[in-house]
């Protein structure tokens, strides 16, 4: 006899279909796991064969093979413990197998019989709804596999509790879906003392969700702007709450099933890896880039990480997802993000201030500037330069208008951009290219000729021309104007970056 349950393998954001097929065959006893299982999987024969003898059973003095199918499929992580268990369980007689055919099964054993959390289980109750089955899976995640809404979901502490469940015993409630933050706490805008160039850029990059370059020297608040991001940006609709709660879910960071609708926010240190960055490593990860998906990516001292490591974010930028090829994986990440970045002038931070200013200027700013790439630069959208915060200005009264007036201008213009978008497959003017973008950004008479003359002035690319329309765009938006006009393509090329002067 074979006793067959079903589980998942996990291929970035898919979860593929997986059999766990367990026979028992006369002979000398062996405990045999096959089918492309990394070293977590073969590690589980200690992990069931610990929780089985908790219950106070033992393995039948016989062969035992566990087949894990298709066998050319990789299959990583210790999620397949408890499919495992119950399928040597039914093996033995102990579970009826009927009883499992129902359901996926995801877990993992501890070697006194709980069931510990793992990484992926939304994805799994998600798989497990279209193929019209339940999830089994620890009670620590049952409130994140309730997420996936119409499936039956069994949350078990133990492999005990499992099984009285499955034989009337004992039946275990059914778990609600985890709590909703509506939002984190974060700065305030008011605790920016001026800085009004740079603010009104943040609010035009928050309301298109347009990349953004900040340069200036030390302390003048570019790192506290970045973070007032969030507390400016829209919440997350359902849909989208759905999208990064699943990266979330294969990255292990769910804890009790609780979700957010604040947009993510990440801020990697400058040491960062192209892996840590992008994605990667042995079991292919989601990167920074995708655990801000739908957020905010903020890099600060830009020129200070590796360049190709800043490089591997040009693809991802453009498309809003990462492929990570590996020789035994090809995984593609989504990674729709808004760029948010700092960097000093040049390395002592205070290019322009004659009473600080090195001997070595302007050649070190030039130099220093030149570290991150032009294609990168071409993708960011606005550039500001941010001046220094002066005595003066620390002892002026906290402004008038702080993030709750700013997210209401915001909140309007992305509301305009939604309704403008229907159907489209866009969903802000950051994603506008092709004949969306030629239908709703093209400017009037008067701003289509300041814009070639501007294109040939500053030599910009055609990327870098589609960019200033997506933000003059956006400011049109936040102006209440149906079209955009001159006056708008002019503050919209305000903020594109010159090229330092050697």
């Amino acid at each position: 006899m074979v006793a067959i349950v079903s589980t998942v393998a996990y291929l970035g954001l898919e979860a593929r279909s997986v059999e766990v097929q367990v026979q028992l065959i006369p002979g000398l006893p062996a405990f045999n796991v096959v089918g492309l299982a990394d070293k977590a999987v073969g590690e589980s024969r200690e992990r069931v064969r610990g929780a089985i003898a908790s219950m106070g059973l033992s393995l039948p003095p016989k062969r035992i093979a566990v087949n894990l199918s298709p066998a050319d499929l990789p299959k990583e992580g210790s999620h397949f413990d408890l499919p495992i268990a119950l399928g040597l369980l039914a093996a033995m007689g102990v579970v009826d197998a009927e009883a499992l055919a129902d359901y996926v099964i995801v877990g993992e054993l501890g070697l006194d019989g709980r069931l510990a959390p793992s990484p992926g289980v939304l994805l799994a109750a998600i798989h497990a709804g279209a193929e019209g089955k339940g999830l089994i899976c620890p009670a620590a995640q049952g409130p994140e596999a309730a997420w996936s809404g119409g499936i039956e979901v069994v949350a078990a502490p133990d492999l005990l509790g499992l099984l009285n469940h499955l034989k009337g015993q004992g039946l275990l409630a059914a778990p609600q879906p985890g709590e909703v933050n509506e939002r984190a706490g974060g700065p305030d805008l008011r605790q920016v003392k001026g800085q009004e160039v740079a603010k009104r850029a943040l609010e035009i990059a928050a309301a298109g969700s347009h990349n953004l370059l900040m340069v200036g020297p030390p302390g003048a608040g570019k790192s506290l702007m970045a973070a007032c991001l969030p507390g400016i940006l829209p919440p997350l609709d359902p849909a989208e709450a759905l999208e990064v709660s699943m990266v979330q879910s294969v990255a292990g960071a769910l804890p009790g099933g609780t979700l957010t609708r604040t947009r993510p926010f990440r801020s990697p240190h400058h040491s960062a890896s192209m892996a840590a960055l992008t994605g990667g490593g042995l079991k292919v990860k989601p990167g920074e880039v995708s655990l801000a998906h739908m957020g905010v990516l903020f890099l600060d001292e830009l020129p200070e990480f590796q360049r190709a490591v800043l490089d591997s974010l040009r693809q991802p930028l453009e498309t809003g997802t990462v492929s990570v090829a590996r020789a035994n994986a090809h995984v593609t990440y989504p990674a729709r993000v808004q760029l948010i970045a700092a960097m000093n002038p040049c390395r002592c931070g205070h290019l322009g201030d004659a009473s600080l200013a090195c001997a070595r200027a302007p050649k070190c700013a030039a130099d220093y500037q030149a570290k991150v790439s032009g294609p990168l630069l071409d993708r960011i959208d606005l550039h500001v330069e941010v001046a220094a915060v002066s005595a003066v200005d620390l002892t002026l009264p906290p402004p008038a208008e702080g993030s709750a007036e700013v997210a209401a201008r915001v909140a309007a213009a992305r509301a305009v951009q939604a309704a403008r978008l229907v159907g489209t497959g866009a969903r802000t003017n950051a994603e506008l290219e092709g004949e969306v973008l030629e239908r709703f950004a093209s400017p009037d008479e008067a701003g289509r000729a300041l814009l070639a003359q501007a294109a040939a002035t500053m030599k910009l690319s055609a990327r870098g021309y589609m960019r200033i329309l997506r933000v003059a765009r956006t400011i049109a938006d936040l102006a209440g104007a149906e079209a955009v006009g001159r006056i708008h393509v002019a503050e919209a090329l305000g903020y594109r970056r010159q090229p330092p002067r050697n």
